[in-house]
């Protein structure tokens, strides 16, 4: 029996594999992503008719996603490293509305930019029109609300400066 169960979880783990790998590579024709951004595990998604622009030796790790809506634009620079579960955002709805019916009127609508260098912890928000400057760190579970200067390190809810790195 554990001869058996261990070769179901084999196969399975194969499968999974295999799995994951025609979906990225599907993003990565789909959206002209370069063979050198990693797709770091699991549950990662991209979705939308909006573009996406990747340095090299950058990556994304598992349950992310990234929302390209029409007419706007995430970049990632090169060697960038973002963690599990965040979340990149183009367009997000205003919240002074009343949600209970059906007209559901977007608003912030803008390009998020990613610059080169920068590490973005597990289970950071980045809301739409967000600019994250060279050399930069955001704290995990920290939601960006405003644009984050270079060599700066933001953390929080939402995300505020912390402190600028030592050189």
């Amino acid at each position: 029996m554990k001869l058996i169960n261990r070769f179901f979880g084999y196969m399975y783990g194969i499968l999974r594999s295999s799995y994951y790998k025609t979906r990225y590579d599907y993003f990565r024709e789909f959206y002209k992503i370069n063979t050198s951004f990693g797709f770091n595990g699991t549950d990662i998604r991209i979705y939308g008719d909006g573009e996406i622009k990747i340095g090299d030796n950058s990556y994304i790790g598992s349950l992310s996603t990234i929302q390209l809506t029409k007419g706007y634009c995430v970049t990632i620079g090169n060697y960038c490293s973002i963690s599990h579960n965040v979340r990149i955002y183009t367009n997000s709805s205003l919240p002074d509305q009343d949600f209970r019916n059906n007209d559901i009127k977007e608003t912030k609508s803008g390009n998020v930019s990613i610059g080169n260098g920068v590490w973005i912890g597990a289970n950071v928000f980045i809301n739409p029109g967000i600019t994250i400057n060279d050399n930069s760190v955001i704290g995990a579970n920290s939601v960006v609300t405003k644009d984050v200067p270079n060599n700066a390190i933001f953390g929080g809810v939402p995300a505020k400066l912390i402190r600028f790195k030592n050189d």
